[in-house]
């Protein structure tokens, strides 16, 4: 039986996050959270909720401020108003101790997987490991032999190949491996993990996201505009647009909203599916 929780859903543009309107147990909360990059405003009043051990989906246009909120939850970033609790803590009062402490249960792939050109597949999955000197070589190889095989790249193919003898799907599978070594988090956030990969490799991706939420119970924050994507692997929905949330909520709400600005953006999907449709039946028959 799938276990997910009936998220609430929002409408018309109203803000989420009132008092006894969030999740028992949030792993992060957004609360009237207001951030500026120079004069420009990104985020305007945001209020969300990620569930503990949900797949959250943020989506919306580019430049709408989806990354921006990735480098909040992990504090590299300060909010201008407003506060983000991790875990029920109030980050805005943070010391850099208290974030040091707090991402070791929290990872990120980036989008351009950012992996290191001059180190190996190993190196880079084991690179946090090697770097702190608190972990004997011999269980560092384990941990990242573990790591490769739960991502599905077989480490006696790859541990010493180099990033550039990697596909695009490889470099993200890597890029997964290492945010899992680092720290076994509690909490992965994903940086347009599948843009810019195949459709097959894409959803390999997905499967991979899904797979680590349904063995080891991890929190992922998925951001991206790839709608179909979103749909395959989500429990839970952020739509933003202009710096506020036009919708949270569940995949069935995200789909029935009459919001204007959440039809406006999901038209372009499901106009292609309409027309790709006939072409299915015709194919099939």
């Amino acid at each position: 039986m799938d276990d997910r929780r009936a998220p609430r859903t929002t409408r018309g543009g109203e803000q989420p996050g009132a008092p006894g309107a969030v999740a028992d147990d949030p792993h992060i909360l957004f609360q009237n959270v207001h951030f500026w990059h120079g004069p420009t405003r990104i985020l305007d009043g945001v209020s969300f909720q990620v569930p503990r051990g949900r797949i959250t989906v943020v989506l919306g246009p580019s430049g709408t401020g989806k990354s921006t909120l990735l480098w909040l939850m992990l504090g590299l970033w300060t909010v201008d108003g407003g506060r983000i609790l991790l875990d029920g803590r109030d980050t805005t009062s943070f010391t850099e101790r208290d974030w040091k402490e707090a991402r070791r249960n929290l990872s990120m792939v980036f989008q351009e997987n950012a992996l290191f050109d001059s180190l190996t597949v190993g190196e880079n999955v084991g690179y946090a490991m090697l770097q702190s000197g608190d972990v004997a070589a011999a269980d560092v190889e384990r941990k990242v032999r573990e790591t490769m095989q739960l991502v599905e790249l077989d480490p006696d193919r790859f541990i010493d190949r180099m990033p550039d003898q990697l596909s695009g799907g490889q470099k993200r599978r890597v890029a997964i491996a290492r945010a899992i070594a680092a720290c076994d988090p509690e909490a992965i956030l994903y940086d347009e993990p599948t843009t810019g990969l195949d459709p097959g490799t894409a959803r390999r991706i997905g499967n991979l996201i899904l797979k680590l939420r349904h063995r080891h119970g991890t929190t992922s924050v998925v951001v991206t505009h790839e709608i179909a994507d979103a749909l395959r692997v989500g429990d839970h929905f952020i739509l933003l647009e202009g710096g506020k949330v036009l919708y949270e909520g569940d995949a069935a709400g995200l789909l029935a909203s009459d919001h204007p600005g959440v039809r406006g953006f999901l038209e372009p999907f499901l106009r292609s599916i309409d027309e790709i449709a006939p072409k299915v039946g015709e194919a099939l028959r």
